[in-house]
């Protein structure tokens, strides 16, 4: 039997509430309460933002197949949208976001532009300058002075300089784009703080578009210069297309270097795998399954009905919100055996931390190859790597809607 939520709860079933903090107690995991959810089965309502009550997906196979399915809206516009702040604001700065908040047609055209870029064969002839940015860093880490901070020496300048490179944004603006990023990804910002942190990228690149349009380099906002010249893009998309990738470029990825770096300190028999290896397909399969453990996308990927969806003995009607929680499907014991257990040495490549369907994360080689590089020469660079202070001092960011952490001072 399909319940409406006046159903459920006439009938004594509360409806769970939903986000819910992860636990100072198991930082590493879901809290839970969230957990719990997937309790109810593969889909669940939830009562969330403004009361609202849409459906909290856990399952692996339902998420993968709705991640896939046309019938889901990733417009924030649609009515029903499942959004965190008031409606009235729901939309400051998301056109800012590029083409991850639109659909089929519109969003494959703008999403083959830049995906020559992040093929595996060109992320791959990136890497010897990934290693050599991730040598240098820990050069200097090395020679300042201790306790170091992991997340400012390390985990955040790796990725900012990469994906400041690959796109031609100068390095020297690193203070200010990633300031107005983490406003952009905070989850206690105010909606204004949010849409001026996207107006105040959006002018940025769209300033850079524009020298490069008198000057261009061999870079990929360059690229996208020639398609606007081409009469294939505006002005506008490619410096919203910017955004996107000067963003989740470094934010994401920067979270996964220092919270996987924690976590393998915890497991200490698991990093001496990886810093003793010579096997890149050991390190491949370890940097899979931190990204299965860590999960570090909050609040779901949030999509609307356009059309009513029968799944798992259910039905999501049109207009209906809809979340998707990578960080459960990643736990499903259906397809991961003891999925609370970190094990690197498992096949965990059917994880989705990067989403699944045509909007499956577009960068996802870069991280990767970032990943498989910085974990193994981070740990026998410095092999007697521990933190400066104990678990429960170290700031997690649970106020963020990209997990992991503030500060992770560390010394040797």
């Amino acid at each position: 039997m399909t319940h409406t939520p006046a159903a459920t709860e006439a009938e004594g079933l509360a409806l769970p509430d939903f986000p819910e903090p992860r636990s100072a107690a198991c930082p590493f995991a879901p809290s839970p309460d969230m957990r719990a959810l997937s309790d109810h089965g593969p889909l669940t309502r939830v009562r969330s933002w403004g009361d609202s009550t849409p459906w909290a997906v856990t399952g692996h196979a339902e998420q993968k197949a709705l991640l896939s399915d046309p019938r889901l809206s990733a417009q924030f516009t649609q009515p029903g949208f499942p959004s965190p702040v008031d409606p009235a604001h729901a939309h400051a700065g998301a056109a800012d976001l590029s083409f991850v908040g639109m659909d089929d047609p519109e969003h494959a055209r703008l999403r083959r532009m830049i995906s020559g870029a992040f093929t595996i064969k060109r992320i791959e002839a990136m890497r010897p300058r990934v290693q050599q940015m991730t040598d240098d860093f820990i050069d200097a880490m090395l020679n300042g002075p201790t306790p170091a901070d992991l997340v400012r020496d390390l985990a955040l300048p790796i990725p900012s300089l990469v994906i400041s490179e690959l796109l031609g944004v100068p390095y020297e603006d690193h203070e200010f784009f990633q300031t107005n990023s983490k406003t952009i990804v905070s989850a206690i910002a105010t909606p204004q703080q949010r849409a001026e942190a996207h107006g105040n990228l959006a002018t940025y690149l769209d300033d850079l578009v524009g020298r490069k349009l008198t000057d261009p380099g061999d870079d990929l906002l360059s690229s996208l210069c020639t398609q606007i010249e081409a009469g294939e893009l505006t002005r506008r998309e490619a410096a919203a297309m910017g955004v996107l990738l000067l963003l989740g470029g470094h934010e994401t990825t920067a979270n996964m270097i220092s919270l996987g770096t924690l976590l393998l300190l915890q497991h200490p028999d698991q990093l001496a795998v990886i810093r003793d290896t010579d096997n890149p397909a050991v390190i491949r399969d370890a940097v899979e399954e931190l990204l299965r453990y860590l999960s570090i996308v909050h609040l779901g990927r949030r999509r609307t009905a356009v059309e009513d969806i029968d799944i798992a003995g259910h039905t999501i009607r049109a207009g209906e919100g809809v979340i998707l929680l990578g960080e459960l499907a990643n736990r499903d014991p259906a397809v991961f055996t003891d999925p609370d257990r970190l094990d690197i040495t498992r096949n965990a490549r059917q994880h989705q931390a990067f989403g699944a369907g045509t909007h499956h994360c577009v960068g996802q080689p870069l991280a990767r190859m970032e990943l498989q590089v910085i974990y193994p020469t981070l740990f026998r660079r410095i092999p007697t790597l521990r933190t400066a202070d104990g678990l429960d001092s170290i700031p997690f960011k649970y106020d963020a809607v990209i997990y992991g952490l503030h500060a992770l001072p560390v010394t040797w």
